[in-house]
């Protein structure tokens, strides 16, 4: 198993803007739900109709990603100011 371990420290996470990046992707899969909608009788017919409930899934996922990247950020700068204030004696 050792021959798998690595041997070298794991880079420091990519920061960006996450909130805006999950906001955003979770809006595409609900419009790539909205727009395959029509379609529903075409899918179905040719066995494709989860398709549709994936591009539904993916914007249910996304909201509960929204909630959760905001609560993340907002634990991030709570921490941050945390650190910015001297320990008062």
């Amino acid at each position: 198993m050792t021959k798998w371990t690595p041997t070298h420290e794991a880079p420091e996470p990519l920061e960006g803007p996450v909130v805006a990046t999950i906001t955003g992707g979770t809006i595409i899969w609900f419009v790539l739900f909205l727009a395959q909608l029509p379609f529903y009788g075409w899918y179905e017919d040719h066995g494709h109709a989860w398709w549709i409930w994936t591009c539904l899934a993916g914007a249910g996922l996304g909201l509960i990603g929204i909630w959760y990247v905001r609560k993340r950020d907002a634990a991030i700068k709570r921490a941050a100011a945390a650190a910015a204030v001297p320990a008062a004696e």
